[in-house]
């Protein structure tokens, strides 16, 4: 691989120092809690208002799926993007784009419409993760990558929690809630007019394709990939799961927050512990191995509505500490275009989890019952433990 250094319109960190630019570092947490509390709000908002107007469930599933295909599409889109237009400009268009696109689903009635407003809203919200994970890694010096990090996946899990809390505030009637979803993601242009001397700068290309990317640097693209199978389809299935061991629906959404919360809390002390270990590959491990631990634990548990409330608190931070510190595993291994290519193939790794979890979840659960739900989430970290440990024990990635 090239091995190419990022080089800011400034000297934007201390390569071997803690100094930290803190403008840019605030223009990516802005783009990404904007990108956290649009989806938020707008996947249950856009929903239900299908489901009002009388659309059916096997249609809202097909032109919520447009979500994923244009996220696969974006990720390796976005380096090639940043680097004909610079990173600022290009988040700067998928700012503007994604804005428009969010009214368009107010103004716009016909069904087919949407289609084509799933694609340009979530390709521009995947630009905006794909750059701003990108930038965030440039500016982040080596030894304080993973405060940083757990810093921004804090706020990334805090605009996706508040996205719900403000759906159920406002509701789906009238421009209002496509408004805030617009306004929210125009209010974080306002850190990019002040970040044009922070922004990194993409020069040359990387060496590698974007494909070689997906497996350069696999205790960080595994990782993101089971995060994002057992985030889409735990969390989307988890109270189908619990209404069939028991639970009420008030109790089940309950415990499904217990989970959101372990994500909120947990991911700054794991960011801090990730730049205190020499060889991040071996927390990672050791979140997959918490993660298959705890899943296994919980057809044993279920009956203990507390005790499995603490379990999922636990299980929900580390697991989504598998993001956090496999995205500062990543930004230690690469630079420049490198790390931008590798920042796109995380994130299409990311959204291939997302669409691969709730189909195999939901497939386990009809053809071995509510358990299978768990078998299922255990057996994708039993898979990276044996993947990902035989390449960290052979030192080879």
């Amino acid at each position: 691989m090239s091995g190419l250094s990022v080089n800011p319109s400034r000297q934007t960190s201390d390569p071997v120092g803690d100094s930290i630019d803190w403008i840019g570092v605030a223009a990516a947490i802005a783009s990404i809690t904007a990108v956290g509390l649009a989806l938020g709000l707008g996947l249950p908002l856009l929903s239900v208002v299908l489901q009002d107007r009388g659309i059916s469930t096997s249609l809202i599933g097909l032109n919520t799926a447009v979500a994923g295909l244009a996220s696969l599409l974006a990720a390796p889109s976005a380096p090639f993007l940043a680097r004909r237009l610079g990173v600022r400009a290009t988040m700067f268009i998928a700012i503007v784009a994604s804005s428009l696109a969010a009214l368009g689903f107010y103004w716009l009635q016909p069904f087919w419409t949407w289609f084509p407003l799933r694609l340009v809203f979530h390709f521009c919200n995947t630009l905006m993760f794909v750059l701003s994970e990108f930038w965030i890694s440039a500016v982040s010096p080596p030894r304080r990558r993973g405060m940083i990090l757990g810093i921004y996946a804090t706020v990334l899990s805090m605009g996706f929690a508040a996205g719900p809390f403000v759906f159920s505030l406002v509701g789906s009637g009238g421009l209002l809630p496509f408004g805030i979803v617009a306004g929210v993601i125009l209010a974080s242009s306002v850190p990019l007019f002040f970040a044009g001397r922070s922004q990194p700068r993409i020069e040359g290309e990387s060496h590698a394709s974007f494909l070689r990317f997906l497996w350069a640097v696999p205790a960080a693209t595994c990782a993101v990939f089971v995060f994002g199978a057992v985030e889409a389809g735990g969390l989307s299935l988890f109270p189908i799961y619990g209404l069939a061991i028991g639970f009420t629906e008030v109790d089940a959404a309950r415990l499904l927050t217990a989970i959101g919360l372990g994500s909120v809390v947990l991911q700054m002390p794991l960011g801090f512990l990730s730049d205190r270990v020499r060889d991040r590959r071996r927390l990672l491990l050791g979140f997959a191995a918490i993660g298959m631990i705890g899943s296994l634990l919980m057809p044993i548990i279920g009956a203990n509505g507390f005790l499995l409330a603490i379990v999922l608190f636990v299980w929900g931070g580390v697991v989504a500490g598998l993001y956090t510190v496999g995205l500062a595993h990543l930004g230690s291994k690469l630079s420049g275009a490198d790390l931008a290519a590798a920042n796109a193939a995380f994130i299409f790794c990311y959204a291939l989890g997302m669409l691969v979890g709730p189909q195999t979840l939901g497939a386990s659960m009809d053809l071995f019952g509510p358990f299978g739900f768990a078998y299922v989430l255990s057996a994708l970290f039993a898979a990276y433990l044996v993947v990902v440990g035989t390449r960290a024990l052979r030192r080879t990635s």
